[in-house]
């Protein structure tokens, strides 16, 4: 049982009897007890004339997915199974970060009759956002007292990642068709496959004549490529510690999510095999054996219930995590973080062991603020600040080059130019035919 403001607004109103009545000490407490008993009364009426709020029974029905920043509506349906007409305050319970807004909401359901309570979520946290019950006070007929019960209705949405970066998706794609020949761009270069013969012309390489179609059409003929298909693509997602911190107010893990989903939905329309490991000191989510849209849901799925985890990467186990994904030659991909040469230790020492028989793109994320800050000089602290950015700075193209010097390929850039930058090394690498 629950008292309303209205009960509390009559007791208090029965100040008015006691200073028109209440002429002695003995006479004011009779009258205030005569008041209060009248107002129990009332009260008792009411909640015995108000309809069970336990003889209404929840349904709940709901999107199973949602995309971060998006809003859906949960719907609950409320069937009153009791005699009485309710009037009730309805509240669902949803965490907080399940963006429910205004979750509480008044209804009017006659006996025998359903009702219809919508609740507007817009999730601003990844994950699975859950509610595993409603409230319902119903309230009597004079306002002054309410049952109350609380009902199980549970439910749950899962929060994807928002893959903001697939606007980049359809020029990357189209300059990958240029590469694959579909249009009038061909490609030519070692370690690709043959597509076609034809005629010479001025400027083409000398090294793609066929010496032997030259000879049997009697006319220079020069072979022209495509990139490989059905090429390996692992992208590895360091989810430690580093990963939690926050540039341009979104943490770097969000931005590692961003560049993996462009990625793979690019190597997957050219044809190749991707697959995905987010890992730290033990495997966090791990994708294999999907292609083509299947691919890219099962990635968010994963991605959804990644967090960070406040532990150092365990760089050593990732050579074997590698070889369990696959053991022949294929672009690996690490998102992971670059900032200090004493965090990338680990990286430095095992990066030989994967250079040696795959080709290593080491990706991470550039702090704008950081690179804007050492062109700003103009007071004392200002000065410091700017040294302290350049050294950071510094420590970035240090590392880069350590990265370089091993083998492999360092792409770094602000959140919102990491994911096309990487697809764009993704395809020159396929240009090139090192994949």
């Amino acid at each position: 049982m629950t008292l309303t403001g209205r009960f509390v607004f009559l007791v208090a109103l029965g100040v008015v009897p006691i200073i028109f009545f209440g002429t002695t000490v003995m006479a004011a407490a009779a009258v205030l007890a005569l008041w209060l008993l009248l107002v129990l009364v009332l009260g008792g009426i009411d909640l015995a004339l108000a309809a069970s709020p336990r003889a209404v029974t929840v349904e709940r029905i709901l999107p199973a997915r949602v995309r971060l920043g998006e809003s859906i509506t949960s719907t609950l349906y409320l069937t009153n199974t009791g005699r009485r007409r309710l009037v009730a305050l309805v509240r669902d319970a949803w965490q907080p970060s399940a963006g429910a807004g205004r979750n509480r909401s008044r209804v009017v359901i006659a006996p025998g009759e359903r009702g219809l309570v919508p609740v507007t979520l817009t999730p601003f946290r990844r994950g699975e956002r859950r509610v595993e019950q409603v409230t319902v006070r119903s309230r009597g007929p004079l306002g002054l007292c309410s049952r109350q019960a609380t009902l199980n209705a549970p439910g749950r949405i899962r929060v994807l990642p928002p893959f903001h970066a697939r606007k980049h998706l359809p020029s990357r794609i189209t300059r990958l068709k240029e590469l694959d020949g579909r249009t009038s761009v061909m490609v030519r270069g070692p370690g690709t496959e043959f597509d076609s013969l034809r005629e010479y012309v001025r400027g083409d390489d000398v090294r793609s004549i066929d010496w032997r179609a030259t000879a049997r059409r009697n006319d220079v003929m020069v072979r022209t490529w495509r990139p490989e298909r059905d090429r390996r693509v692992v992208i590895l997602l360091d989810t430690g510690r580093t990963s939690a911190a926050r540039v341009n107010n979104e943490p770097r893990l969000d931005t590692a999510f961003e560049a993996a989903l462009l990625l793979a939905a690019l190597a997957s329309v050219a044809g190749d095999r991707v697959d995905f490991l987010a890992f730290d000191r033990r495997v966090r989510g791990r994708v294999q054996g999907a292609s083509g849209a299947a691919l890219l849901s099962r990635m968010v799925d994963s991605m959804a219930m990644i967090d960070p985890e406040l532990l150092e990467m365990d760089w050593p186990m990732v050579p074997g995590q590698i070889r369990g994904i696959t053991s022949h030659h294929a672009l690996i991909v690490v998102l992971t973080s670059i900032d200090a040469a004493g965090a990338s230790t680990g990286l430095l020492s095992v990066l030989p062991q994967l250079t040696k028989g795959h080709t290593v793109v080491v990706a991470s994320v550039l702090d704008p603020a950081t690179v804007e800050a050492t062109t700003t000089r103009g007071g004392r602290d200002e000065i410091y600040r700017a040294a302290a950015a350049e050294r950071a700075l510094l420590d970035v193209a240090r590392v880069s080059a350590a990265i370089r010097q091993l083998g492999a390929d360092v792409v770094t850039a602000s959140p919102a130019q990491l994911p096309p930058a990487l697809a764009d090394r993704y395809i020159a690498l396929k240009a090139a035919g090192r994949l």
